[in-house]
């Protein structure tokens, strides 16, 4: 019986996301990748540490866990390595009981080439030269950045933060801001295009899909008030108003919303991550990913749009 992914939300994971690889990649630049085929043999029952993006995908997976009759979640692990040295990852996946079935091992070349054939949604790496070359294909993908990994178990809940301009919508306004660096030509521009919608930036896929199962958690709840949510999705954006409106209406057209939306007005993100405290928080501009307060908060760039792109 063939599986049908084409109505989950799947979100391709590589290796170096998922788990701690500092070690085995030292071994790879210092010695070259048959020694490295090597020691993964050698370790082969040495459980990988957590890595940046682990939190984020074990409550992710838990989704699963809500909506049993349907499933609407997938992880698939889309890895660099052969299925010989992937040995290693997979072992760790079932240690940690991670329901995560599916790979594909490409041996040393981008695996991003086959999200489409995975249907996913979000390539997540801390491959910069994999997510540049996914983002530029068109294919949604963030670089994990390096962070303390806190992973409380007992925490059930999944918080997930992402901002607005070239991440859920597309880099249009952010254009606008960028020709001249005017505060006021941006508000004037979108106080012009209020009522238009923005057309969806890399992660709106993603985006829609987590706020409508959110949207059924709010009517689980209303059919039993001791129901407990375990899906949080936050905007934290750094527009303020009057340009916050076409925030709304490109939202409202979508049909979608989030828990908790912040216009921020250009004050420091972290103000707001700190208190939310994400298990992950996507941002297209490296500016607002590099002070997490005291590195705890797991952040994802998204090297999309004119933000990412190098002066002329």
């Amino acid at each position: 019986m063939s599986f049908e992914i084409e109505g989950k939300l799947v979100i391709g994971v590589a290796s170096s996301a998922l788990f701690d690889l500092t070690a085995s990649h030292q071994v790879y630049l210092d010695s070259g990748p048959d020694e490295y085929r090597r020691y993964q043999e050698r370790n082969l029952d040495v459980i990988l540490g957590k890595g940046v993006a682990f939190p984020f995908i074990r409550r992710f997976l838990n989704i699963n866990k809500v909506f049993p009759r349907h499933n609407p979640v997938e992880v698939v692990l889309l890895s660099r390595n052969s299925p010989e040295t992937g040995l290693r990852v997979m072992r760790s996946i079932a240690h940690y009981g991670l329901d995560i079935s599916r790979a594909a091992f490409i041996t040393g070349k981008s695996p991003y080439t086959y999200l489409p054939a995975f249907n996913a949604a979000l390539f997540l790496s801390a491959n910069e030269e994999d997510v540049k070359s996914a983002i530029a294909a068109d294919y949604p993908a963030g670089l994990v950045l390096p962070s303390k990994i806190v992973d409380d178990d007992d925490d059930i809940e999944l918080r997930v933060a992402f901002d607005f301009d070239g991440v859920i919508a597309d880099d249009e306004s952010e254009s606008i801001f960028k020709r001249n660096n005017d505060v006021e030509e941006f508000h004037a521009h979108e106080t012009l295009h209020m009522a238009v919608p923005h057309q969806p930036g890399p992660l709106a896929k993603m985006f829609r899909r987590l706020s409508l199962m959110q949207r059924l958690e709010e009517r689980a709840q209303r059919r039993d008030p001791a129901y407990k949510k375990v899906l949080r999705i936050a905007i934290i954006t750094a527009r303020n108003a009057p340009s916050h409106e076409r925030v709304v209406t490109t939202l409202k057209s979508w049909g979608v919303s989030a828990s908790e939306t912040f216009f921020l007005g250009g004050m420091n993100k972290t103000r707001v991550l700190s208190i939310f405290k994400p298990h992950i928080f996507f941002d297209d501009q490296l500016t607002h990913l590099t002070s997490s307060p005291g590195g705890t908060i797991p952040m994802v760039h998204v090297p999309f749009g004119i933000a990412n792109r190098r002066p002329a």
